[in-house]
């Protein structure tokens, strides 16, 4: 989701995209028990700048995967704030009204008729009202009035009627009508732009993938846009506030440089356009399908946003094209992001930049379990916004190095690929994950993706070496101090006088393990994990 504020195509390359555009239009995912599936979206929006009321029209085309009288929409209805959207009326697509009620955030319809299992049906939804969320209207920092959707988690239905969960994808239209002077970026392409009347201008956009409700969006704002460059002939955008014209199009333009690199060790880009977009979205970037926002503050003429762009559009492919299931899923989106920017790095800039990358991230995992004691995937969470956390991140991403660690870096890569041809379109679990892994390792990952998933904290170690002269070894003694124990292979690096450093490996599976490494004379030095492959706090000590 969010991430926190803090060459030339060749033909098995074509190949390949015909295989994951094949998964694009076979794509079943929806929400689990659901009566129906929507198919597409399309939203008519009127913005103002009188006031914060949004027009609305949602036209929802979608199929029933049982027999129902009664189809259920998510929106928010008006609150005594005077937030909330009030629908005016319900229709088919052939303007027959039909009943409903508005509650409890649903907007619940009857059916002419029973609808069969594979029947299709439009609902047109006519609704306005004033965003209590979701859509962002506000000034920004040059005091200049915008509107940014900023859906995630679920908070779509704030000003959209739709099915406000993961797993339910389609396609999605805007046609957005706002005051000539804004210009418009929303998903897909853009496929018309004409002055009306009044001094307005309308404003429509294509999106022919399937996505999750939390990543369709538009923004509407003063923009100056520029074109970045082509990336195989995917169209690279920079859209930023024309007070910081220079310094916004020389650091969004990385994007040019950051996406081959995931094209080439992915798969194929889905979208038609990358749009990057300084906005006023609450987190530090979401990850929109092909039109990323990110806060506004971002644009510094620096540089430094490089791993926040990098992220971001890694997310295009882990967490936007290939989706989890459910938000206790939500390391498949944010872990991968998180691990493949450290994977972007290190190709960049080499390993040593990763590995302190790693370790700043497994102390942000220990620092975090201190006082948070649920697993990666943790089903107790009913508030989605708790979940942008360092479970969610850095140690999704830390159990992604591990796997990388057990399997090897050609397993790793060619497991992440088959994962992401697999699901690209549809929605995935951790279950899901685990199974191309074995698949594509040949090995039994269940204890692996019990202890570092489904399980609280990590491994915290005592350890303490002694040297033997009579019988040329080194000791070493290695408890473990947390509740569960848990199964590891451990580096164990050993530093002579001269500098010289062996290292050896051992599986750890036992509270309290010795293992003894034969050794000429004395160390100098005994560590532990030099190379950072293991998630794990503690340290080695010599005993007295």
């Amino acid at each position: 989701m969010a991430y926190l504020p803090v060459k030339s195509i060749r033909m098995k390359k074509l190949l390949a995209l015909c295989t994951v555009c094949y998964c694009f239009l076979v794509t079943t995912a929806q929400k689990p028990g659901a009566v129906i599936d929507v198919q597409h979206y399309h939203y008519a929006i009127t913005l103002s700048d009188d006031n914060n009321t949004i027009q609305g029209k949602a036209t929802i085309s979608l199929s029933f995967l049982h027999p129902t009288g009664n189809v259920s929409f998510d929106l928010t209805e008006k609150r005594s704030s005077g937030k909330g959207m009030t629908v005016s009326s319900v229709t088919t697509s052939n303007n027959i009204p039909l009943t409903f009620t508005h509650t409890n955030e649903q907007v619940n319809i009857q059916l002419p008729a029973t609808a069969r299992q594979g029947d299709t049906q439009t609902i047109v939804i006519s609704y306005s009202g004033i965003p209590a969320d979701g859509l962002i209207i506000a000034s920004n920092k040059y005091h200049h009035r915008g509107f940014f959707a900023d859906n995630w988690p679920n908070r779509a239905h704030h000003w959209i009627p739709c099915i406000d969960h993961p797993a339910d994808k389609a396609t999605v239209d805007f046609t957005v009508t706002a005051p000539a002077h804004y210009q418009v970026v929303a998903n897909g392409r853009k496929t018309d732009e004409a002055t009306l009347d009044n001094n307005l201008k309308q404003t429509s956009y294509t999106e022919a993938i399937a996505l999750p409700t939390k990543i369709m969006v538009i923004g509407v704002a003063d923009f100056a846009v520029q074109q970045s460059g082509t990336v195989q002939n995917i169209p690279v955008y920079s859209w930023v506030y024309p007070e910081d014209k220079d310094k916004g199009f020389y650091d969004y333009a990385q994007a040019v440089d950051i996406l081959p690199y995931f094209i080439e060790h992915i798969g194929p880009y889905a979208y038609e356009k990358l749009a990057n977009v300084q906005s006023t979205t609450i987190f530090g970037g979401m990850e929109n399908a092909g039109a990323i926002f990110y806060h506004e503050n971002s644009v510094t003429g620096t540089r430094k946003n490089e791993a926040l762009l990098t992220h971001e559009i890694a997310h295009q492919w882990f967490g936007d094209m290939a989706t989890e299931t459910d938000w206790r899923h939500l390391w498949l989106s944010e872990g991968f992001a998180t691990y493949m920017t450290i994977l972007y790095f290190e190709d960049k800039y080499g390993q040593d930049t990763a590995r302190q990358m790693l370790s700043n991230n497994r102390n942000q995992v220990i620092a975090f379990s201190k006082n948070n004691h649920g697993p990666v995937v943790d089903s107790t969470v009913t508030d989605y916004m708790e979940l942008l956390n360092a479970n969610s991140y850095q140690k999704g991403g830390w159990a992604l190095h591990m796997l990388r660690m057990q399997t090897g870096d050609s397993v790793f890569r060619k497991a992440i690929r088959t994962y992401y041809a697999r699901y690209a379109g549809k929605n995935a679990s951790t279950e899901d994950l685990r199974k191309v892994f074995e698949e594509t390792s040949g090995q039994d990952l269940q204890l692996f993706f019990r202890q570092w998933l489904y399980t609280p904290a990590q491994p915290s170690i005592a350890a303490t070496w002694k040297y033997d002269a009579t019988k040329k070894a080194i000791h070493i003694t290695l408890s473990q101090k947390q509740d569960r124990i848990f199964t590891f292979p451990i580096e164990i690096a050993v530093t002579t006088a001269s500098n010289k450093t062996t290292i050896h490996t051992f599986t750890v599976k036992d509270q309290q393990q010795a293992f003894t490494i034969p050794a000429g004379n004395t160390p100098a030095k005994v560590s532990l994990d030099p190379n950072v492959k293991l998630l794990f706090e503690g340290t080695i000590t010599e005993a007295l």
